[in-house]
């Protein structure tokens, strides 16, 4: 039975655009944040220092953000400077990333890159040391490209159609949609590491302690809304979700994003568990390319997996 709404207790969560945001909008749908009380609002973000600075100037309760993100902020290597000292967790998982290297048409391998820019959100932060291991181990080194800052995926994949850079990481769907315009998928980020911690949802720890219920209510309405999406009978139900809040998908690139987001070994993860294997490749790669140099924590110093437990128990 849904909570009367003067008794809901708003959540503020932002989030980058994209199909990867499609357990949140079949919560909103199915009632699940209603239902344990909760009213989600969600406000896109242009880019990921948008999304942090904000997060932890208590502007926003939550971020479903990439891990490396609040790993690179607690440990005073974010990519720009935050009034409040920054002390973030991840709270819930969310999938691995879904991250791919795509190259404009005339560019048809990691190879031929060299000499080429290619964008990324932030240079220190996020997905931009994914993109700099894919290039590494397709040959190319540090020297052999240019990086330039173009905002969050939505931004990139626009960029990238207009071909003011040669390539670019991309979150599904957006490789299928530039896939369908004849640019290339070079590298996929979980084909190259087999495990990587993508996105969580992250807060302050201290809004965390303060706010249990509605943090607790969040993360099972999420969970939820997920077991929902891989139930095979609740797919046309799926599709008409997702094409209301992405109405540019055309019904067979729709097909196409569920296929990818709802595959069973590498779409949204089962429960939205942290992957404490992919947290680990997370840190390798800010270890080794992270600026100032450091040896970080272990995995288990940036998850709280207190409210998941709480959330999910039977």
């Amino acid at each position: 039975m849904s909570a009367p709404s003067a008794a809901r207790a708003s959540l503020e969560v932002i989030v980058f655009p994209g199909g990867f945001n499609w357990p949140i909008w079949v919560a909103q749908a199915q009632g699940y944040f209603e239902a344990r009380g909760l009213e989600v609002r969600l406000t896109p973000t242009p880019g990921s220092i948008f999304q942090l600075t904000n997060l932890i100037d208590g502007k926003f309760d939550l971020a479903m953000t990439a891990i490396d993100n609040l790993i690179a902020y607690n440990e005073g290597q974010g990519e720009a400077p935050t009034r409040a000292k920054p002390d973030l967790v991840a709270v819930m998982g969310g999938d691995n990333g879904f991250l791919h290297l795509v190259s404009v048409p005339e560019v048809a391998s990691v190879a031929a890159l060299k000499g080429k820019q290619l964008s990324v959100d932030a240079r220190t932060t996020g997905y931009a040391f994914v993109l700099r291991k894919l290039l590494e181990r397709g040959g190319l080194g540090e020297g052999d490209y240019e990086l330039v800052k173009a905002g969050g995926v939505l931004e990139r994949f626009q960029a990238l159609l207009e071909k003011k850079h040669a390539g670019t990481l991309l979150l599904s769907p957006f490789e299928l949609m530039a896939g369908a315009k004849g640019f290339h998928k070079l590298a996929s980020a979980i084909d190259a590491f087999g495990h990587y911690q993508g996105l969580v949802a992250a807060v302050r720890r201290d809004w965390a302690s303060a706010h249990k219920t509605e943090l607790v209510a969040y993360i099972g309405a999420y969970v939820a809304a997920v077991d929902w999406l891989y139930r095979p009978e609740n797919k046309a139900a799926a599709l008409e979700i997702l094409r209301a809040n992405l109405p540019q998908l055309a019904p067979e690139m729709a097909e196409r994003v569920h296929g990818v987001l709802l595959d069973p070994r590498h779409g949204f993860t089962r429960g939205a568990r942290i992957d404490m294997a992919g947290v680990e490749t997370v840190i390798a790669l800010r270890e080794q390319y992270g600026e100032p140099r450091k040896k970080l924590k272990a995995p288990e110093r940036y998850v709280d997996l207190a409210y998941y437990d709480a959330a999910t128990r039977r």
